[in-house]
């Protein structure tokens, strides 16, 4: 029988009600939440990204603080702008919209941001944490992932799993995530070498490589749970020969779902639980500062 589809919107509605009672607690303290996002440039998608965000924030009670710098600003400017939130107290998380102009640079950015306030969890000193397994905040991509895992009923401990893709941003922190939970991790990347050995073996796959469809059911264990995170606008033609622009993953998500037991959709799946945890993540940030001081 298909595979069970988790619902990646459900699952966010879920999380955004509780950040809610969260946020309204914490109001209620005096500690009302804010959310500041810094944009450099005129990037139309990351515009797109800020107004989402300032819409989701006031759907749970969060402030949201937009901070636009030109796109020729220089690197100290963009560093004096995260310095200014990192020293204001009102302001709980940080997030910086990217990709930044050339020749800005984004790990040094990412750098910059106070640690307890690196809501996206991408600070150099979190991920470190992360290594160690006393994260303070974790990578809201490795969170959804690991709450999709969650959701399908597959236990961690002892389990194979595969993640394939092992960029700095979603495959190595969900390869540490998984490892902290007494997982057994294999990481895959474009020099593996029978990459089907692998795949077949693993109970949970995990794919996060960015190339549409790559993942077919010759790939995938029967029964596994699969987690897709891949998000890859196509544009294919419809039954009337028109073409027409699609959101897949890198799952081929009809044929797969034949073959697993459950499976996350694209889109629907694993993007707004991801946002969610976002969400979560500046609760968290809020509480971690509280103890700090």
């Amino acid at each position: 029988m298909p595979a069970r589809c988790l619902d990646g919107n459900a699952i966010a509605a879920e999380i955004r009600a509780e950040v809610a009672r969260d946020a309204a607690s914490l109001l209620d303290d005096g500690r009302p939440v804010k959310l500041a996002a810094v944009l450099v440039g005129s990037d139309e998608a990351s515009r797109l990204y800020a107004e989402s965000q300032r819409r989701l924030c006031g759907t749970v009670g969060f402030a949201y603080e937009l901070v636009e710098l030109p796109a020729d600003a220089a690197q100290d400017d963009l560093h004096a702008a995260i310095d200014r939130l990192n020293a204001d107290a009102s302001i709980t998380g940080i997030i910086l919209q990217l990709p930044l102009p050339a020749p800005l640079d984004t790990a040094l950015a990412q750098w910059r941001i106070d640690p307890y306030k690196d809501v996206e969890g991408v600070n150099p000193a979190n991920i470190g944490l992360l290594f160690y397994g006393e994260p303070l905040i974790q990578p809201c991509t490795a969170l959804a992932v690991l709450e999709m895992i969650r959701r399908s009923g597959a236990a961690l401990r002892g389990a194979r799993a595969v993640v394939m893709g092992q960029s700095t941003i979603v495959g190595r922190p969900v390869t540490m995530a998984l490892l902290a939970r007494m997982a057994t991790v294999t990481g895959c990347h474009i020099a593996t070498r029978d990459l089907a050995e692998h795949t077949r073996q693993a109970e949970i796959l995990v794919v996060a490589v960015g190339k549409p469809r790559l993942v077919g059911a010759e790939l995938v264990r029967p029964g596994a749970v699969v987690v897709d995170v891949g998000i890859n606008r196509v544009v294919e033609r419809d039954a009337g020969g028109r073409e027409v622009k699609r959101t897949v993953g890198d799952v081929d998500f009809e044929s797969v779902r034949a073959v697993a037991g459950t499976i996350t959709p694209v889109p629907g799946g694993v993007g707004p639980v991801t946002v969610a945890m976002l969400l979560r993540n500046t609760i968290e940030a809020a509480r971690k500062q509280r103890q700090r001081r």
